[in-house]
């Protein structure tokens, strides 16, 4: 198992570059399973996450590999569409392969998914949306089956809401359930983050008909089939918000290239009125901060609310702003075990509820703390850059997930980190 060492506080400068999107790449990557033949992601990113994806595709019977020209995945065979427990259980997005592997084979099995310990994040919405295009589903030994009619899936207007907003891989699986159903399919109450956009425009690029792309609204005429694709992903979001958090932290500049500050709104938002500059520069944006930290409140929403992948990244530097701040988490509520870990840094949090009273303080000091999912890892990350001492994170497995290298790529721009097997 491996920890990161770092040494701060630290300052940064130069650039950094932003990976392809992993929540666009791993439903997209599931897409791949709607037409038979090779598809191409030139820029996937080589995440843990991803080869999960490329290993549980290669137990349905398609094939995965990734050279230079990116990761591709032949779908030309898929004969055994079974979500198998000790594959899914590692990831949340396995569930994205519902909606394909229903449409194409009829049939699917699949593990109830799993992923970080940030709450409890149901199915429900999803069957709801594939019943409602005709797929029976039942449980059986902790597996979900659904089975598709004898004349395949028919469009249904469909409202995805639920009680936390719009699904992100909700919406994906049924959109990607109805590309190829019979007639037309109306998702109402679609989640509209910029990631589900971009599945859209893939299933666009591979022969479907999807209107409404970026709304709520979503109208999908069904077509009997698809053709594989060469699709690059939209820039990572919540890695180029960590960025800006980075510079901030650390009171420097930054050159973050590959992010789109369109799909950034609530974020940058909230960076400007804590102080951070940030301005686009035509290939991503430049941010920087020099002075005190204003405290903010902030509240996570679905798109184009405040991200919650960037909700812990956040607090830790509210932590260090000149005044008190409180965060508010509504899309999972018990998103806050980064909490206790940045109080061992002598952060000043308190937890009341679904929010997080952040009291600023002058400084952190560094401590061992332990990463109990993919952000809070980020988080302690950024903290240890801005302490004083040797800041020791363990389990940094979970940021290996969601951030390529980030310890390569933070050290290229100033960061002391050295990745230490234990």
């Amino acid at each position: 198992m491996d920890i990161f060492e770092i040494d701060g506080p630290t300052r940064l400068s130069g650039s950094v570059e932003v990976a392809g999107s992993k929540n666009s790449a791993l439903p997209i990557i599931a897409a791949a399973l709607l037409a038979p033949g090779v598809s191409n992601i030139p820029n996937a990113p080589d995440l843990a996450d991803i080869r999960s994806m490329q290993m549980l595709l290669e137990s349905l019977g398609a094939r995965v590999h990734r050279d230079k020209a990116g990761l591709h995945v032949d779908a030309t065979t898929v004969d055994n569409p079974v979500g198998d427990y000790d594959l899914v259980r590692k990831m949340r997005a396995s569930i994205c392969i519902l909606g394909p592997l229903l449409a194409r084979c009829g049939r699917v099995k699949i593990s109830m998914p799993g992923g970080c310990s940030i709450g409890d994040r149901p199915v429900d919405i999803h069957l709801r949306g594939v019943k409602a295009l005709g797929a029976k589903i039942h449980l059986e030994n902790g597996y979900i089956v659904a089975e598709a009619p004898a004349g395949g899936l028919t469009g249904a207007e469909i409202f995805l809401g639920g009680p936390f907003g719009s699904t992100v891989l909700g919406t994906d699986n049924v959109m990607m359930a109805a590309v190829l159903a019979k007639g037309t399919t109306v998702i109402e109450s679609a989640a509209c983050e910029p990631e589900v956009a971009d599945l859209a425009n893939c299933l666009n690029a591979m022969g479907a008909k999807i209107q409404g792309i970026g709304s709520p609204r979503l109208v999908i005429e069904g077509v009997k089939r698809l053709k594989p694709v060469v699709y690059p992903v939209i820039g990572d979001r919540i890695e180029a918000g960590t960025f800006i958090a980075a510079a901030a932290m650390t009171q420097s500049r930054l050159k973050i290239k590959n992010c789109d500050l369109n799909h950034m709104m609530a974020v940058t938002d909230r960076f400007r009125h804590i102080g951070v500059q940030v301005e686009s520069n035509g290939h991503g944006c430049e941010a920087a901060l020099d002075g005190p930290i204003e405290p903010a409140d902030i509240t996570t929403q679905p798109y184009p609310g405040f991200p919650t992948d960037l909700q812990a990244q956040f607090m830790a530097l509210l932590a260090l702003a000149r005044g008190n701040s409180v965060v508010t988490e509504k899309i999972f509520p018990d998103r806050f075990m980064h909490v206790a870990e940045l109080n061992r840094m002598a952060a000043n949090l308190r937890k009341e509820g679904p929010s997080v009273i952040v009291a600023g303080v002058e400084k952190l000091i560094a401590a061992p703390v332990m990463a109990s999912d993919l952000r809070a890892s980020a988080a302690l990350v950024l903290a240890g850059m801005a302490a004083e001492g040797k800041t020791v994170v363990q389990r940094v497995y979970h940021i290996d997930r969601g951030y390529y290298r980030i310890e390569e790529k933070l050290n290229k721009v100033g960061a002391k980190i050295r990745r230490v097997s234990v």
